[in-house]
């Protein structure tokens, strides 16, 4: 099934015409001759479109002088919360000791493997095994920066002792847990200075991909920033071969309806993880809030740790945390300056309309 695309009017409309529930939680529409707003799945009979108007939320229809229809309840929370809820539950039990099998998540939550399967994917982006093995792996960083020996790390961490679970640990870590502890200190990053539409930019690969995209003013800047993300990594420029591969990440950097096709080393723990696969699934010339993006990864009352994680994200632009915006709609930080924020999201809109 394809994601419903809401970036216009005309597309919200089609949602309102569809009653499509989907888009429910995602705007408000709101009727001038009654004074009502409703969710776009509403059963009211349809308005004529001129006078519809589409807002991001309750608050800011009510704010317009709307209230709520009785009917739809747009005010209250999405229908779907409780199945929100029941991800936030089998969340907590992936992440403690004993391993659990889908069939007992789904048991616990009341549905059936597949549709809890299905529905866990949609809203965190991993599957639940997945959401384990990222969940360990934070926890083998933690017992592995206390400089607890690895295979204990390993064990505390709650992979069996096995090869295949050690694999899957150091895949996670970006590198082997032996290296982790030492602080990365065999781990080599290959990294290239280039001028791109937003000043000067570093790009940066280890051997599992592209692991850092920054931008700053200078290349001091950048380099030091580098050596803050990798701290004892062998760090040295990359060969012509890496250069030709860092032409791609430019592209994008300067257009970013452009696709990456180059694998990313993407370096976090589960939650952060999380937020920026949400993050990818923002479509160029859009922009969420906070409070929208804790929403979509169904954990509504972590907004700043969504901001956080945003916050955290090393990769410019292919990780587009500068599509988030303060609920009101202003500008917040950005970790390379506001200015290319506002910069990036002029272009987008531009490119929008043409």
């Amino acid at each position: 099934m394809s994601e419903l695309i809401l970036q216009t009017d005309a597309h919200r409309w089609q949602a309102v015409l569809d009653r499509h529930p989907d888009a429910d939680g995602r705007f408000i529409f709101a009727v001038i001759t009654t004074g009502i707003f409703c969710r776009p799945s509403c059963r009211a009979r349809h308005a004529l479109r001129e006078n519809v108007r589409f807002y991001p939320d309750a608050d800011s229809a009510r704010a317009a002088g709307f209230r709520p229809c009785k009917r739809c309840q747009p005010d209250q929370p999405v229908a779907g919360q409780h199945r929100l809820d029941k991800i936030e539950k089998a969340c907590r039990l992936l992440e403690q000791d004993t391993p659990v099998t889908l069939d007992a998540l789904a048991q616990h939550v009341a549905m059936s493997p597949w549709h809890f399967h299905r529905l866990f994917k949609a809203t965190t982006g991993m599957t639940p095994k997945a959401w384990q093995l990222a969940f360990r792996a934070q926890r083998l960083r933690q017992t592995l920066a206390e400089g607890t020996r690895v295979t204990d790390a390993v064990l505390a961490a709650g992979f069996p002792d096995s090869s295949s679970y050690y694999r899957h640990a150091d895949r996670a870590l970006g590198m082997t847990a032996q290296q982790y502890r030492s602080g990365g200190r065999e781990t080599t990053v290959r990294y290239a200075l280039e001028n791109c539409t937003l000043g000067r930019c570093l790009v940066a690969e280890s051997e599992r991909g592209i692991c850092a995209i920054l931008l700053a003013d200078s290349d001091e800047q950048l380099l030091a920033e580098l050596a803050r993300c990798f701290p004892h990594a062998q760090r040295g420029e990359g060969d012509d071969e890496f250069t030709r591969r860092v032409q791609q990440v430019i592209a994008v950097l300067d257009n970013p309806r452009n696709t990456l096709a180059l694998p990313l080393d993407l370096r976090g723990t589960a939650f952060q993880m999380q937020v920026w696969q949400a993050l990818r699934q923002i479509p160029v010339g859009e922009t969420v809030s906070y409070q929208r993006l804790a929403d979509a990864i169904g954990n509504p009352r972590a907004v700043r740790a969504v901001a956080s994680a945003c916050a955290a994200n090393t990769l410019a632009v292919v990780i587009p945390c500068h599509r988030v915006l303060r609920v009101n709609g202003a500008l917040s930080g950005y970790r390379w300056g506001v200015a290319r924020k506002a910069q990036l999201l002029a272009r987008e809109a531009e490119q929008e309309e043409t």
